[in-house]
C-alpha cells in the first residue's frame, strides 16, 4: 500500500496538470500556447505504462477530466435546457465522457501497441493519426477539435487553409509529443553524463512546429489579393429575445411572434436608412413559425408583412424560420428578395440530436414521453448557395448555414465548390445565455470555415456572439453575450483562393485513416527472411552473384547511375514544363531514353559476367554453367564491402598477398556472402578511415534492413501501377464518353486498349518517378544519419522504408482519390 500510493499521487497529479492547462486553453486569449504542451504530464503517463489496461484506464481518466475542464459549460447548458438542473447535466456528460472524447482512449491504445512495435517516433505519428481519424469517423457532437483552441492566434490559425482545424490539432499532438519525448531523454541524458544535450533535437522538433505555421501564417496575410469591386455591407439583427417556448406558454403563440417582429422590424429599419446596409439578416428561429406555408390565417397575416418590409426597405432579407413539405418541417433560412418574394429555402442539413431530431431506430412514444423537448425536424440535403441580388445590381453568390451547420467543413466546402462569396451563418445560442463560454467555442469553430475557404462570414445570433469575419477568421465587428445589438461592417469581397481545403476537401482525417490501415497491413506482412549458411554443412546453397572484372563494374555502375540521374532529371522536367506533363507519348519517349536504355544496358552486363557462389570443403566456388572457378579460403585475407554501392552492393576480395583481387562480386545482400564465409571461418570485413567508417555506416544502414513483400518488383512496378490506371481510366472513359465502355463502342477495340495502355503506362512512369525521388530521399537521409548517428542509421533506415513504402502503396492512391473527390 505504501508503494501504491505515491504512484496514485502522481497519476492523478499528472492528470489533474493536463486538465488544468486544457481548461485554459480552451477559454482562449492568451492561454493558447498551452496547446503545445498541455498533453505532455499525460504523454508521460502513457510512456510509463507497462501494460494495456493500465494505458486504458490512463486514458478514460484523462477523457474524463478533459470533459469536465473544457466543456463543463455543455452540461449544465444541457441540464438547464432539460429541465432537469444543471448538476445532474453536469454528471450526465461525465457518463458519457468517452463517448464525448472517444479519441483518448483510441490515441492511448494504438500509441501504446505501435511504440511496442516499431519505436517512439513511429509511436507518436500513428497516434496523431489514431486521434484525428477517430474524430472522422466518428463525429462528435460538437464537432470540436484542439487545432480550434490556436484561434487566438492570427498568424498559427492560417494554416487551416491546408488541413483544416484537424491539420492543426495533428501538429499540436506532434509537438506534445516532441516535449514529451525531451522530457524522457533529458531524465535518460543525466544518467549517461550527457545532460540537456539529449533535449535539443526534440525541443528542436516542437519549436519547429509554431514557427512554421507562423511562417505559412504570414506568407499566407501578405498575399492576399486586393478585394474587387465595391465591399458588402450585411446589418446584422440581435434581438436577445430568448425562451421563445416558455413565453408561448406563459402569453401565448401570438403576441410572441408580434413582439419578435417588432423588435426585428424597429432594428432593420435602422440598419436599412440610417446605417445604409446592403441586406439584413435575423439569427436562426427569428421568426419562430413556418414561413410561406402558414399554418393559420395570423400566420398569413404575419407573412404578408414580412413580405410587406422587404419591399419597402429595399433590400434582401435573409433569416431563420421554418419550412414544411409533405415529409416533414424543417429548420430552415428564407431568402426574401424585393419586389420578388421568396426566392427559397435553405434547409438544415446538420440538426442537433435529442433536441431537434431523435435517431428513427431509437425513436418512439416512451423515448418522447420522457424527454419532451425532442424535436421532430428532417434534415435538409446539404450545401446550397443563393443570388443576393442588391438593390445597386451586384448579384453576390452566398452560403448559408444554420448553427450546427458551422461545425462541418465538408458544408463550407461544398458551399465554395458552387461558387459562393460569402457564407452566412445564423444561430439561436439562447441555451448557452448562463454559460457563454460554449457561445464563445461555437464562433470560434464558425470562424476557422472562413479561415479554410477564404470566404468572408456574417454571421447573427439570438443573443450573442453575433460577428462579421473576414477570410482571415479575424472578427471586425461584433457583439457581447446577452445584449440587443445591430452589427454593420464592409467586407471587402476578393476572388476566393482555391485552397487545399477546398481542392481535396476534409481530407486529414480520410489520410490519417488510410495510414492506419496501411501501418495495420505492414505489421501483418512477415518480413522475407534471408537464408542463412547452416554450419557444419559441406556445401551451402548457391549464391546468385555477378563475377565483375574492373572496367565492367565501371560500366555498369555508371549506366547505373546514369539512369538514376535521368529520373530525377526527368522529375525536374515534368515540374517545369506543363506541356509535358499532359504529353502520355512525350513522356515514355523520355523515359525510354533517359532511364530504360541505360537501366537495361546495365543489367546486360551484369548478366554477361553473372554466376552462382557457394562454399563447399573450405573454397568459394564461382560457377556458371558448365564453367566453373574456385578459389581456396586459406588465400582470401580480407573483404571490404563497397563503399559506393554501384552498380548494386558488393564485396571485393583481398588476397593473402595483400593484393586485391581482380575480380569483384556484385550480390543484392552481401552480409549473405559474410554469413557463409563466418559459418566456415572465413575472413570477416575490415575498415579503418573515417571517411570509410561513414561509408561502411551507410552501405550497412541499408543492408541492414530486411525486404519485405512490398519490395517486390513486380509489386510496385506492374501491380500497384495497373491498380491506380484502372480507375482514373475508368473515370476518363464515363467523363469523356458516357460509360465504361464507351471509347470501344464508338472506335473499337484496338483504340480502347491503345487508350488503356496509355494511361498504364502514364502511372507506371509516375510510379517509378515517385520511387525515384523516395529513394533519394530515403539514401540522402541515411548518409546523414551515417555521419550524425551511425550507430542508430540502421533504425533510422528502417523507419525511412516504412515511410517510404506508406508513401507508395497508401500516398498515391490517397492522391489520386482525392484529386477525383476534390475535382
Amino acid at each position: 500500500m505504501t508503494l501504491f500510493l505515491p504512484a496514485t499521487v502522481r497519476v492523478v497529479a499528472a492528470i489533474l496538470a493536463s486538465a488544468a492547462m486544457a481548461a485554459l486553453y480552451a477559454r482562449g486569449g492568451a492561454a493558447w500556447p498551452l496547446g503545445f504542451v498541455f498533453l505532455v504530464p499525460w504523454l508521460r503517463l502513457l510512456d510509463a505504462s507497462c501494460t494495456l489496461s493500465a494505458t486504458l484506464l490512463r486514458a478514460y481518466a484523462m477523457s474524463l477530466a478533459f470533459t469536465l475542464a473544457a466543456f463543463a459549460w455543455f452540461g449544465i447548458a444541457f441540464g438547464l435546457y432539460a429541465q432537469v438542473g444543471a448538476n445532474i447535466g453536469l454528471a450526465l456528460l461525465l457518463l458519457a465522457a468517452p463517448l464525448f472524447q472517444p479519441q483518448f482512449l483510441v490515441f492511448a491504445v494504438v500509441r501504446h501497441v505501435i511504440v511496442r512495435r516499431h519505436g517512439a517516433a513511429t509511436g507518436a505519428l500513428a497516434g496523431a493519426a489514431a486521434w484525428v481519424a477517430t474524430e472522422w469517423l466518428l463525429p462528435k457532437l460538437l464537432g470540436d477539435t484542439l487545432g480550434y483552441g490556436l484561434y487566438p492566434s492570427r498568424l498559427l490559425r492560417q494554416g487551416a487553409d491546408v488541413g483544416g482545424a484537424a491539420g492543426l490539432t495533428v501538429l499540436l499532438l506532434l509537438a506534445n509529443e516532441a516535449v514529451a519525448a525531451a522530457l524522457a531523454r533529458r531524465r535518460h541524458g543525466v544518467n549517461l553524463g550527457l545532460g540537456l544535450r539529449a533535449m535539443l533535437l526534440p525541443l528542436a522538433l516542437a519549436a519547429l512546429v509554431p514557427l512554421l505555421l507562423a511562417g505559412y501564417g504570414q506568407a499566407v496575410l501578405s498575399g492576399e489579393p486586393a478585394p474587387a469591386g465595391k465591399p458588402l455591407r450585411i446589418g446584422l439583427i440581435q434581438s436577445n429575445i430568448v425562451n421563445y417556448e416558455r413565453q408561448r406558454q406563459e402569453r401565448g403563440a401570438h403576441a410572441v411572434v408580434r413582439e419578435v417582429l417588432d423588435a426585428h422590424f424597429a432594428m432593420s429599419y435602422d440598419a436599412v436608412v440610417r446605417q445604409h446596409a446592403d441586406a439584413v439578416m435575423w439569427p436562426e428561429t427569428a421568426y419562430p413559425t413556418t414561413f410561406g406555408h402558414p399554418k393559420s390565417e395570423a400566420g398569413a397575416a404575419f407573412d404578408r408583412e414580412i413580405l410587406g418590409i422587404v419591399n419597402a426597405a429595399g433590400v434582401p432579407f435573409v433569416f431563420g424560420t421554418y419550412d414544411r413539405d409533405s415529409v416533414g418541417e424543417y429548420n430552415a433560412a428564407a431568402f426574401v428578395l424585393p419586389g420578388t418574394g421568396l426566392l427559397g429555402f435553405y434547409r438544415k442539413t446538420r440538426l442537433f440530436p435529442f433536441t431537434e431530431y431523435v435517431p428513427a431506430w431509437l425513436d418512439g412514444p416512451a423515448l418522447r414521453r420522457h424527454l419532451p423537448w425532442t424535436g421532430n425536424w428532417r434534415p435538409g440535403n446539404g450545401a446550397r448557395v443563393f443570388p443576393l441580388r442588391l438593390r445597386d445590381g451586384r448579384q453576390i453568390p452566398v452560403l448559408p448555414l444554420i448553427c450546427l451547420d458551422a461545425v462541418d467543413p465538408g458544408l463550407a466546402i461544398d458551399g465554395a465548390r458552387l461558387g459562393a462569396q460569402a457564407i452566412l451563418t445564423m444561430s439561436n445560442d439562447a441555451w448557452f445565455t448562463t454559460t457563454p463560454l460554449g457561445a464563445q467555442m461555437h464562433q470560434v469553430a464558425a470562424a476557422f470555415r472562413s479561415i479554410e475557404t477564404r470566404l468572408p462570414q456574417f454571421r447573427v445570433t439570438t443573443n450573442g456572439y453575433s460577428a462579421v469575419i473576414d477570410a482571415a477568421g479575424s472578427v471586425l465587428a461584433g457583439t457581447r453575450m446577452g445584449e440587443p445589438a445591430l452589427v454593420l461592417a464592409d467586407v471587402p469581397l476578393r476572388p476566393p483562393a482555391r485552397t487545399l481545403m477546398v481542392m481535396w476537401g476534409d481530407w486529414v482525417g480520410l489520410a490519417a485513416s488510410a495510414s492506419l490501415v496501411a501501418l495495420a497491413a505492414w505489421s501483418a506482412l512477415p518480413a522475407r527472411r534471408e537464408k542463412a549458411a547452416p554450419a557444419g554443412l559441406a556445401l551451402a546453397w548457391p549464391v546468385e552473384v555477378a563475377v565483375l572484372p574492373r572496367a565492367a563494374r565501371i560500366a555498369a555502375g555508371v549506366l547505373r547511375a546514369l539512369a538514376g540521374g535521368g529520373l530525377l532529371w526527368m522529375c525536374l522536367a515534368l515540374l517545369r514544363d506543363e506541356a509535358l506533363r499532359t504529353n502520355t507519348l512525350a513522356q515514355v519517349r523520355m523515359f525510354a531514353g533517359v532511364f530504360l536504355a541505360p537501366e537495361a544496358a546495365s543489367w546486360c552486363v551484369m548478366f554477361l559476367f553473372s554466376a552462382k557462389a557457394s562454399i563447399g570443403n573450405g573454397t568459394l566456388v564461382l560457377t556458371r554453367g558448365a564453367r566453373r572457378f574456385e578459389l581456396a579460403l586459406g588465400d582470401i585475407a580480407g573483404v571490404r564491402i563497397w563503399s559506393l554501392p554501384l552498380p548494386c552492393p558488393g564485396v571485393s576480395l583481398w588476397l593473402a598477398s595483400g593484393r586485391r583481387w581482380r575480380y569483384d562480386l556484385a550480390l543484392a545482400n552481401p552480409n549473405v556472402l559474410l554469413g557463409l564465409l563466418d559459418a566456415v571461418g572465413g575472413p570477416s570485413v575490415r575498415q579503418r578511415t573515417r571517411a570509410r567508417g561513414v561509408m561502411q555506416a551507410y552501405v550497412q544502414a541499408g543492408l541492414g534492413v530486411r525486404r519485405s513483400r512490398l519490395d517486390n518488383r513486380f509489386a510496385r512496378n506492374v501491380l500497384l501501377p495497373l491498380a491506380l490506371a484502372i480507375p482514373a481510366f475508368h473515370l476518363q472513359q464515363h467523363i469523356a464518353y458516357g460509360g465504361a465502355f464507351g471509347e470501344y463502342y464508338s472506335f473499337g477495340l484496338k483504340a480502347y486498349l491503345t487508350a488503356f495502355a496509355l494511361w498504364w503506362a502514364a502511372w507506371s512512369i509516375g510510379v517509378v518517378l515517385s520511387q525515384a525521388l523516395l529513394r533519394a530521399a530515403i539514401e540522402a537521409a541515411t548518409l546523414l544519419a551515417a555521419l550524425l548517428r551511425p550507430r542508430r542509421a540502421i533504425a533510422i533506415r528502417r523507419q525511412l522504408q516504412h515511410v517510404g513504402h506508406a508513401a507508395l502503396f497508401l500516398g498515391l492512391p490517397a492522391w489520386l482519390l482525392l484529386t477525383v473527390y476534390g475535382a
